[in-house]
């Protein structure tokens, strides 16, 4: 038995050498206005110039999935070539009164709540294709919450690799302690996708995560 168990351990690792993916599709996630489009962006551009959406102090600026194919990233001798899905914030609540309160005409609020809704479902059926996540959050804020629980959860059920990325971390009051401490079965990454500190760790991270 020994014998057919290493046999068939051997074939496994000899196929996976023959058909290893040569390219990984990550999911951005993450609640809202935790910089997820920010950091989409900073990527893309970094290695291709482009931009992938728009980031606004809004919540729920992103309200549907965009995905940019065949961003190669590198850092330190370490690349690889991911297929960028950025998806809307996720969220146990959105109620339009919160976008009226920013400003926003009722008949509008009404249809960015009812967009948002949709592209919360949406995100979450975009967990059944991806081969990785990048988990952000905003590291100014209590990391333990309802949104970031389940995420992590749902990830960890499905075996899907991921990594934290603690943003925002050029603000006052940030701490990346505090999300190590919440999450500490998972790699976590300081940045600001904004600024663009410590962006060539978390390239490195993810080259050698998801390579």
């Amino acid at each position: 038995m020994a014998f057919i168990a290493k046999l068939k351990s051997n074939l496994s690792s000899f196929l996976s050498s023959i058909f290893k993916k040569k390219v990984s599709r990550i999911g951005i996630y993450g609640p809202p206005n935790a910089g997820k489009t920010t950091l989409a962006n900073r990527v893309v551009t970094d290695f291709t110039g482009e931009t992938i959406g728009t980031a606004s102090n809004v919540p729920h600026e992103t309200r549907r999935v965009k995905k940019r194919d065949g961003v190669t990233i590198s850092s330190n001798g370490s690349s690889i070539t991911l297929d960028i899905v950025d998806t809307p914030g996720l969220a146990t609540k959105i109620d339009f009164h919160d976008f009226m309160e920013m400003g926003i005409p009722e008949e509008e609020a009404k249809k960015r709540a009812k967009e948002a809704t949709e592209g919360v479902i949406e995100a979450i059926k975009w967990m059944d294709n991806l081969d990785g996540v990048l988990l952000v959050m905003d590291a100014t804020q209590d990391p333990y919450t309802q949104v970031n629980v389940t995420v992590v959860g749902n990830m960890e059920a499905r075996s899907l690799p991921m990594l934290i990325v603690a943003n925002k971390m050029d603000l006052q009051g940030s701490s990346v302690e505090r999300i190590k401490g919440a999450f500490p079965q998972h790699t976590v990454v300081p940045i600001s996708a904004l600024e663009g500190n410590n962006i060539d760790l978390l390239y490195e991270t993810i080259a050698k995560r998801f390579g």
